[in-house]
């Protein structure tokens, strides 16, 4: 089960030009600003990395405004990992769960997840926060992640299980933003 104090969330390259051509991604932009805020409410660690800003652009607006000091980590390597400033912030939260969401699926989302759970990480990758440009891809992204042991995981699954009981401040706000 995943646990607020063990937990992380990694925003993967939802950027630009690469952003606009995702398959179902209104649907992406919006399940992503429910996943960011409730992790916000929770006091959950948030990495956002951009993959090549200069060709592909920055993060999209509806993303970088959740953040007061927005500040994302630029890579060139499709693995988050392969960036030795994504591996320092990801030492600096220190957490062993790592929740995964962006885009592509099957490129820089798959290829994170594996490296991840090479280095011992409990990943979950949350299905309806990742995209391809084809439905294809993501699909066969989000069985290869599977097959490599990552768990599959939704929004409200991951928020509702991270709070783990419906009472409380946190849970009538995180309620409110899913809904």
């Amino acid at each position: 089960m995943l646990s607020i104090e063990k937990c992380a969330l990694v925003v993967i390259d939802i950027q630009g030009k690469l952003a606009q051509l995702m398959h179902q991604k209104e649907s992406l932009f919006e399940n992503a600003q429910k996943l960011i805020k409730g992790f916000q409410v929770l006091g959950i660690p948030i990495i956002v990395t951009e993959q090549y800003p200069k060709g592909l652009g920055p993060t999209i607006p509806e993303i970088a405004a959740l953040f007061p000091d927005f500040k994302p980590l630029p890579k060139v390597a499709f693995s988050c990992c392969g960036d030795e400033g994504f591996q320092r912030q990801l030492r600096a939260v220190n957490r062993q769960q790592i929740l995964v969401c962006g885009i592509e699926t099957h490129v820089c989302v798959y290829q994170t997840t594996v490296d991840l759970l090479a280095s011992r990480h409990h990943v979950e990758v949350v299905a309806d926060v990742v995209s391809s440009r084809t439905a294809e891809d993501r699909q066969t992204g989000l069985q290869r992640m599977r097959d490599e042991g990552a768990r599959i995981t939704s929004v409200e699954m991951a928020l509702f299980e991270l709070m783990k009981v419906a009472e409380g401040p946190k849970f009538k706000e995180v309620s409110k933003i899913v809904k």
